[in-house]
């Protein structure tokens, strides 16, 4: 583990911040500042907080901060499954039922499932011949030859810019997991080797998904939600994804997939760091 000195300093010049300007914003000295990153001296668990707090870093990045000075985590990381956030349960549940036909997923930091509709399971169902689970890898599935790849038109600049913006995720929380994910999407057979160059360019406003299902074409683009201040863990690592037809066609073609009501079938998460990698 790095010492919390070298952490502050790391994250002070990921977010471009001289030491005079996070100085300011945590009302504390230059020198005082300087002393804590060099390690002459050590910051309280209330410092700790606020430097984190005028760095804007990640949640589970400011309990690594408080255990590299030697303090306990902070911020809770609670099942999503836990009764403490059936609240919150009940808020994704109402979101995926009212967007039918339009697909919805949850899945945390690492783009692994953790919750999804009728209608991507139904879509799901159709393009892989089996429904989600908990715990895929959306990413990989997308980038797979034995996943949506086959049916995803334009397939090449999708994977770019979803491995680009991975990459920019990962640098901006310095989440090394993300990192080690990019090394493993990055190897899978037919990922254009050059996703790092910016893929947004020349880019339109809004970028489509086009699938050929069965003979029936789909063009969506899609939304990502997360929830407001959120102040444990896995809810600020929650990743809400809508998929929203592009056009008349499409929304047609949604409207007639939806299966008879039946439950969906993936309601429940588990802890996203228990799940297993499946990749």
């Amino acid at each position: 583990m790095h010492d919390v000195g070298s952490l502050i300093r790391h994250w002070r010049t990921q977010r471009r911040m001289s030491q005079l300007l996070l100085a300011e914003a945590a009302e504390v000295s230059t020198r005082h500042l300087s002393c804590l990153e060099r390690g002459r001296a050590k910051p309280s668990r209330q410092m700790v907080l606020v430097l984190a707090s005028a760095l804007d870093v990640p949640l589970r990045e400011r309990n690594t901060l408080l255990q590299a000075a030697g303090f306990a985590p902070a911020y809770r990381q609670t099942d999503l499954s836990a009764p403490s956030l059936a609240p919150v349960k009940r808020a994704l549940d109402f979101l995926m039922e009212r967007a039918e036909p339009n697909g919805v997923l949850v899945m945390d930091r690492r783009w692994d499932l953790l919750m999804a509709n009728r209608p991507f399971q139904t879509l799901a169902s159709m393009a892989l011949g089996r429904p989600l689970q908990v715990g895929d890898n959306m990413i990989a599935l997308t980038l797979r030859a034995d996943g949506f790849r086959p049916l995803i038109r334009d397939w090449e600049p999708l994977a770019r810019g979803m491995l680009h913006r991975m990459y920019r995720e990962a640098v901006a929380t310095a989440d090394d997991d993300l990192l080690a994910l990019i090394d493993e999407l990055q190897a899978i057979e037919g990922v254009p080797r050059d996703w790092r160059t910016d893929p947004w360019v020349e880019a339109p406003a809004a970028l489509t998904l086009t699938l050929d299902l069965m003979g029936t074409e789909l063009s969506m683009f899609t939304t990502l939600t997360t929830l407001g201040t959120p102040t444990d863990v896995t809810l600020s690592e929650l990743r809400i994804e809508h998929y929203f037809p592009a056009d008349e066609a499409t929304e047609r073609a949604l409207a007639a997939l939806m299966p008879p009501e039946a439950d969906p079938l993936v309601r429940t998460a588990g802890s996203p760091s228990s799940a297993t990698s499946r990749r």
